[in-house]
């Protein structure tokens, strides 16, 4: 039976089947793989005998740069209240005496002209006898104080009483240096209610050396010039324009301010009269009267200081005339003084001119014409 088993020598070993191949074949490879796996687990049990590599992680942070920083401005320390010392209770003072009533001047118009540079001309009462010297150069002017008046809203407007047309005629005497000189003068004077033309006339020896001309508008506050011009060698002018204010003058001057009631130096004279014949108790003695007094290359404020009644006597007759008196108030300013006639509605019967070196002329009232009439 053994040897039924065996093969027999010299025989080839009989072919296994192929599945039992497959079957070894695949026992190794579990085997093996076993054996791995066994060992790994080991591997991952068994504690290291090495230390173990730390990795340190650091996380860098990038901030971007802070934004300058501005300084505001530190405010100023607060200041610290000083408390004033309590001054003494004021000594009582004696009650002062009871003011002198005043006289209430009465102006034309009291507002003060505009500073304008002094006119070296002579003014309009001036005779001739500055036309034969030399001109004199006129210092700078303080500014003119208004004497006090009561407030314009509370005084009454002036009133203006214009006399008739008529023609004056003067006889003068004067001093030019060390010479004395004898002066003729005439006034004419027309008007018709609504405008008016005034001429002064002055000369010697029958040739006139000084022509002043004013023409103009009669309105309720009396006369308002227009134009006024004075002729000596040469005519010059100066021009009233109302609408813009302005007084404007012919030899370039700058323009001055026109102010309510201004005159020229030939209506000023008219002008006082009839003010003062409007309504004569207005202007007491010792008052005054400003008047804006344009010549021709300057407006001033000429202020005339009212009198006493005088009696004159003129190769026309007696007559009783208030004085006004425009005083000198610079250097080299002229003096001005008329008489004015009540009898005469007011009309100067007598004006004096007195220049600062003493030269001066006296034209005094030697016929009243008929306005037009036959010289």
């Amino acid at each position: 039976m053994t040897s039924a088993l065996l093969p027999s020598p010299g025989a080839a070993p009989p072919e296994r089947p192929p599945w039992r191949t497959l079957a070894a074949v695949a026992a190794v490879v579990v085997a093996v793989h076993l054996a791995l796996l066994g060992w790994v687990s080991g591997a991952m049990r068994r504690p290291s005998t090495t230390p173990a590599e730390t990795f340190i992680t650091r996380t860098i942070v990038v901030t971007p740069p802070a934004p300058p920083v501005v300084e505001a401005p530190k405010p100023p320390p607060p200041k610290l209240a000083v408390t004033p010392k309590p001054k003494p209770p004021p000594k009582p003072r004696p009650a002062p005496p009871a003011p002198a009533p005043a006289v209430e001047p009465q102006p034309a118009t009291m507002a003060e002209a505009p500073a304008a540079p002094a006119e070296p001309d002579t003014p309009t009462t001036a005779a001739s006898s500055s036309d034969a010297g030399p001109a004199q150069a006129s210092a700078p002017e303080p500014a003119a104080s208004a004497p006090p008046a009561a407030s314009a809203a509370t005084e009454p407007p002036a009133t203006a009483k214009l006399p008739g047309s008529v023609r004056l005629k003067f006889s003068a005497t004067g001093q030019l240096g060390s010479a004395p000189m004898n002066l003729f003068g005439e006034l004419e004077w027309k008007q018709d209610g609504q405008a008016y033309d005034a001429r002064l006339s002055m000369g010697a020896l029958f040739v006139t050396l000084r022509s002043q001309h004013s023409q103009g508008t009669i309105g309720p506050g009396g006369i308002e010039p227009v134009r006024f011009s004075d002729s000596r060698k040469a005519e010059v002018a100066s021009h009233f324009v109302r609408d813009k204010g302005q007084v404007v003058f012919s030899n370039n001057t700058p323009p001055v301010a026109l102010m309510p009631g201004a005159q020229d130096r030939l209506s000023v004279m008219l002008q006082l009269g009839a003010l003062m014949a409007g309504d004569p108790a207005r202007y007491t003695t010792d008052g005054a009267i400003a008047i804006q007094t344009v010549g021709t290359r300057d407006a001033d404020l000429w202020i005339f200081k009212i009198g006493e009644e005088e009696e004159l006597h003129l190769p026309a007759g007696d007559f009783v005339a208030r004085k006004l008196t425009r005083n000198a108030r610079k250097p080299y300013d002229d003096t001005v003084e008329l008489w004015l006639a009540p009898a005469l509605g007011y009309l100067p019967v007598r004006f004096k001119l007195t220049q600062a070196n003493g030269d001066f002329a006296d034209m005094r009232l030697r016929e009243q014409l008929p306005a037009g009439g036959p010289n």
